[in-house]
């Protein structure tokens, strides 16, 4: 056996460098072969595959279908050598009504319908081309465009289609590459035609000028595009953007006032059974409380039946909540990235894709011209050689009969070229006729005719456009608007204002009890129960807040280090047991405590005060907090003036009273309140020993009232003694003011 050395098998190149230049082929491999489309054709390779291997098998709309399995299996064998899967999906999606807008295949069988059932396996399916696919490949036999050998070289495969249809955008595209992806939404094949027709005569139109014939994506399941019309503008100058989406629906009154909702037609690739088993969750978890129902009525056609709790609820604020939470509403994205010339992937405008189609038309209809000049000017060559038979009869006759060399014999006698000497031999006696004398010097004369077209045709660019242009209007006669697949599906609408959805919508409103406990464990009892006694707490615990509020309702946390914290009444755990410690649900420090906890009152003014008789008055909306780190409202300096209260002001309070743990009761206008959104705070009252010990607001002509021993209130109108400037020091309380120094226990 004979050994191989190092030397003749291994490589001694940089890991790194091998590894690039390997990955680099791979990338180009999936960009080039597999995940972009070309720009001419708008199909990647395993359709264009696909459709040219139909061709052969001659699956035209007017013949009979066959088994997709035949035809997967010639693409493998021949053209395409993956999976047989890959193929096959590929072919479903092709044929399905919802996903591509103008079908290349007409399949017959299960091919997979709207809810996101597969299709049936290849065995049981059957399939034909289509008027379109047949389109795109018009021609192609007529040296139109090039070929190419598949990868064992035993056939010949086209690398681009002839494209007598502008699929790219008409169909639509979507592919991921490696570092790259295109998503091209479908159009509307006669605003294509009318935008192609423009840019023909205004070779550099504006981009806004074709956007007004080509207004849009047109997508197979219709809905509705609510994006604005500077953002599609934008979008189709740059050849990135994305479109918004919204089905369409329309209501059914019933009886005794109630109505349904009836949505037909849903947005682009959304399943319809996971749209309707996600509106059915939100009526199980109770997320949409106004939601009532969700059936699915619908056969040929799309039809969800969506019932309201009640008759009262607005049909529209039903369905900005059913846009905001399902898939009713979508977008998809526009990147056309595709592939220049079948060669470098770019990312184009609209007016880009648009010439690139007619360019590669201009290519094939110069090929097209020359190919059939070819053919006529052999067909000319041997028409004069026929001619000067016929006028040489007897001796053509002679010679065939007595000469041993009678090709050459002829071609010396009569100077004909080898391939009219060859017509002739090859003649048919029947051909002998006088009649058909006459149809040759006829066809001959057609054939200049032809000829001098053709070469008219190559010399001028405007007859060549002119052509084009003829196949267009041809093309949007086929399938323009005003037949059954050309309509416009898709409508245009305003693009909605930001919804204002209330949040009774999305939760059911429904009372509870708040309760919160001096160590911080909160819940939410069902219903307004008595704030008393019969309230259980784990051992060593009592309550420190209670009221009573709506599973709407917002509550709002105050701590001693100057944030607010916003906690949802729904979310809090319910009343059996203990509940939860709050700290569980925001980012409360160890050190810190609770000051106050109350239910947010939309419109209103707070109080908030500091240890050191500092403080200010804050919107109540302007406090809310959005993530569980709060939101700081009074600042505190390193514990020095650290957060004691926060209180509401009713709207009818004129004044604050103020008192200090060292006894002295101040009271001063509320106007002299300064209002604040986030600082440390005016100095309300000065001491000279202690801090503060409560603040109230409350109206001047009703009296300051506060809690004595027993239960009683106590309500002093007169103030005169105790009313002065903000900041000032203040005088003894009234005889009975409770000896905690606070307004309320």
């Amino acid at each position: 056996m004979n050994k191989v050395t190092n030397e003749d098998t291994i490589l001694n190149v940089p890991l790194g460098d091998t590894l690039g230049d390997r990955y680099l082929s791979y990338a180009l491999s999936t960009i080039m072969s597999r995940s972009l489309p070309d720009v001419r054709d708008g199909l990647k390779p395993v359709h264009r595959r696909l459709l040219f291997a139909m061709r052969q098998l001659k699956l035209n709309p007017d013949t009979g279908y066959k088994k997709c399995a035949r035809v997967v299996g010639d693409v493998i064998g021949k053209y395409h050598p993956h999976g047989d899967q890959s193929v096959y999906d590929a072919m479903v999606r092709l044929s399905q009504e919802f996903a591509v807008r103008y079908p290349l295949v007409d399949g017959q069988g299960n091919f997979g319908n709207i809810d996101g059932d597969n299709a049936a396996a290849m065995r049981y399916t059957e399939a034909r081309m289509t008027e379109i696919a047949t389109a795109l490949m018009e021609d192609i036999d007529k040296d139109t465009v090039s070929f190419r050998e598949t990868y064992d070289g035993e056939e010949e495969e086209p690398t681009v289609m002839p494209a007598n249809f502008p699929n790219l955008l008409a169909n639509g595209a979507m592919g991921i590459a490696v570092g790259m992806a295109t998503s091209i939404p479908p159009h509307n094949v006669d605003e294509l035609c009318q935008a192609l027709l423009h840019l023909i005569k205004t070779p550099n139109a504006r981009i806004a000028t074709l956007v007004e014939y080509v207004q849009g994506p047109d997508f197979p399941t219709g809905g509705t595009i609510v994006e604005p019309r500077e953002n599609i503008l934008q979008a189709y100058e740059t050849g990135r953007g994305s479109f918004r989406m919204r089905a369409k629906w329309h209501v059914e009154e019933g009886a005794r006032g109630m109505y349904q909702i009836i949505v037909t037609e849903i947005p682009y690739q959304v399943q319809k059974s996971r749209l309707i088993e996600k509106i059915a969750d939100l009526i199980y978890n109770k997320k949409l409380p106004i939601l009532g129902d969700v059936l699915d009525e619908s056969s040929e056609d799309i039809r969800i039946v969506i019932e309201p709790k009640n008759r009262t609820i607005e049909p529209e604020m039903l369905m900005e909540s059913l846009y905001k939470l399902t898939d009713l509403e979508s977008r998809f994205s526009l990147n056309m990235n595709v592939l220049e010339g079948g060669k470098m992937p770019r990312v184009m405008n609209l007016r880009e894709v648009l010439q690139a189609f007619l360019d590669h038309r201009q290519d094939v209809l110069i090929r097209r011209s020359k190919y059939r000049l070819g053919k006529i000017d052999h067909r000319l060559e041997v028409l004069g050689g026929y001619l000067i038979a016929f006028l040489n009869l007897d001796e053509v006759i002679r010679i065939i009969r007595e000469e041993d060399h009678v090709k050459q014999c002829l071609m010396d006698t009569f100077k004909l070229t080898d391939v009219q000497a060859d017509a002739i031999l090859n003649m048919r006696l029947r051909s002998l006729r006088k009649l058909e004398e006459m149809e040759l010097k006829t066809e001959h004369a057609e054939l200049e005719a032809e000829k001098a077209y053709l070469l008219e045709l190559l010399d001028s660019e405007e007859k060549r456009w002119n052509v084009i242009s003829d196949d267009i209007r041809e093309m949007r006669k086929k399938f323009g608007k005003k037949t059954e697949v050309g309509a416009r599906r898709s409508d245009f609408a305003d693009a909605p204002e930001a919804a204002i959805i209330p949040l009774e919508a999305m939760i059911e409103k429904e009372p509870v009890t708040v309760i919160c406990s001096k160590k911080g464990w909160i819940r939410a009892m069902k219903g307004h129960v008595a704030i008393d006694d019969k309230i259980k707490f784990k051992e060593g615990d009592e309550a420190k807040f209670a009221f009573h509020c709506q599973t709407t309702d917002k509550v709002l946390l105050f701590a001693t280090d100057g944030r607010f914290y916003t906690l949802g009444a729904d979310k809090l755990p319910g009343g059996r047991g203990n509940g939860e410690p709050v700290r569980l649900m925001i980012d409360l420090g160890n050190e810190e405590e609770i000051v106050s906890l109350f239910m947010l009152q939309p419109g209103t003014k707070i109080i908030i005060a500091a240890e050191t008789g500092r403080g200010f008055m804050a919107d109540a909306d302007k406090v809310l907090a959005s993530t569980k780190n709060g939101k700081l409202v009074m600042n505190v300096e390193d514990g020095k003036n650290k957060a004691v209260l926060a209180r509401i002001i009713d709207e009818n309070h004129d004044h604050i009273a103020i008192v200090g743990q060292n006894r002295k009761l101040l009271v001063f206008p509320i106007d002299q309140m300064p209002e604040m959104t986030r600082g440390r705070g005016a100095i309300l009252q000065k001491y000279k020993g202690g801090n503060l010990g409560d603040i109230i607001s409350f109206n001047a002509t009703e009296g300051l009232s506060w809690e004595m021993r027993g239960g009683k209130t106590r309500t002093e109108t007169d103030l005169m003694p105790w009313t002065g400037k903000r900041g000032q020091v203040g005088r003894m309380p009234p005889h009975g003011f409770p000896s905690n120094n606070k307004f309320s226990r």
